[in-house]
């Protein structure tokens, strides 16, 4: 199956800009895309790049500088079976993808904690992507008024995408990959305070 992880190169993370400067915040993103791309290839998978600019990765880059909407439209268009993975979340294991691929909906949608859809998988061809605000009950939706079954994945791994401060503990936590590492590079640490973790820069 087509997996596609849409990236921004250029800008990427800017609700973490109050944490990292913008260089950070590619290098951060940067690790990130590297934790997807190795777990959609741990699922036996070659993932494709959806960038907005060019990446050297050792994988197919697809250049497309309209907007994510649009973006992953214009390649479902001419691509079913497929799967849309968002590069922020470092969490993911090749276990992970597999169960979205291996879903038994037309539609398989893996949902944020915010009501985003940070993962999917479509095998019908008439399904269409809307990443606007509140999209999970969008795509939800739009599979029904196209005819297509939906499943909704569970999962932990796909429900946390990176873009707040509070988000980086997850990383550390319970993260083994380029971003956890590229944290503790940078001095990141879990700390525990009122029964939370929370991270801090030494």
């Amino acid at each position: 199956m087509d997996v596609f992880v849409p990236f921004d190169p250029r800008d990427p993370n800017t609700r973490l800009s109050s944490v990292f400067s913008p260089d950070q915040r590619r290098e951060f993103a940067a690790a990130m895309l590297s934790d997807v791309l190795a777990a959609v290839r741990a699922a036996g998978q070659q993932p494709t790049v959806l960038s907005t600019a060019d990446v050297d990765r050792s994988c197919r880059v697809v250049v497309d500088e309209r907007p994510l909407t649009e973006a992953v439209n214009a390649v479902l268009e001419s691509t079913t079976p497929a799967a849309v993975v968002m590069a922020d979340l470092p969490l993911v294991t090749g276990e992970t993808v597999e169960r979205l691929l291996g879903g038994d909906g037309d539609v398989v949608l893996a949902p944020g904690l915010g009501g985003g859809t940070n993962a999917l998988c479509t095998r019908h061809p008439e399904f269409r992507v809307d990443y606007h605000d509140g999209s999970y009950q969008k795509h939800r939706n739009r599979a029904a008024e196209c005819g297509a079954s939906v499943q909704t994945l569970d999962s932990f791994r796909f429900a946390v995408d990176i873009d707040r401060r509070a988000d980086l503990a997850e990383v550390l936590l319970h993260g083994n990959g380029a971003a956890a590492d590229w944290l503790r590079d940078a001095g990141f640490e879990v700390e525990t305070s009122d029964g939370r973790c929370t991270v801090v820069r030494q």
